[in-house]
């Protein structure tokens, strides 16, 4: 059976799709721990609202729900920025998909053309065992 001549191709499509499909798992990965940060931020600035006592409460309490609502305002930017990159590791992950998945198209075309050379090659075999075996017992019977 003859080689698939784009086989080093195959090998070097596949190479980047695995490569691609781990950029988008990781950065599917980095938008769920900010996700998760941003989970924990908001919860923190639920803690901050019990009442209180004096001034100086209040000003602590303004003083933690400006900080955590600025960390937030940065985790929000962050994550826009995560969500457009894991749209482009997708789509160089789909991309990347799509370009082995011609090649491979174009093997299973190949391998699927040598199987019938291959089998038309044995049939041609078969046929002259078959042609020797009746002329020999054409000889072979008594007229």
């Amino acid at each position: 059976m003859a080689v698939f001549g784009l086989a080093g191709l195959l090998r070097i499509r596949r190479l980047k799709e695995e490569r691609a499909a781990y950029e988008m798992v990781r950065a599917r990965s980095r938008a769920s721990e900010l996700a998760h940060e941003r989970h924990q931020l908001l919860d923190q600035l639920d803690d901050h609202a019990h009442e209180a006592r004096d001034v100086q409460g209040i000003h602590a309490i303004a003083a933690a729900r400006a900080s955590t609502s600025g960390m937030l305002a940065d985790l929000e930017a962050l994550s826009a920025t995560q969500r457009r990159l894991v749209a482009d590791a997708e789509d160089a992950h789909r991309e990347a998909r799509r370009d082995v998945r011609a090649v491979e198209k174009l093997e299973e075309k190949h391998d699927a053309t040598e199987r019938e050379t291959e089998l038309r090659g044995e049939q041609t075999i078969l046929d002259e065992l078959a042609s020797r075996a009746r002329h020999r017992l054409q000889r072979e019977a008594p007229e």
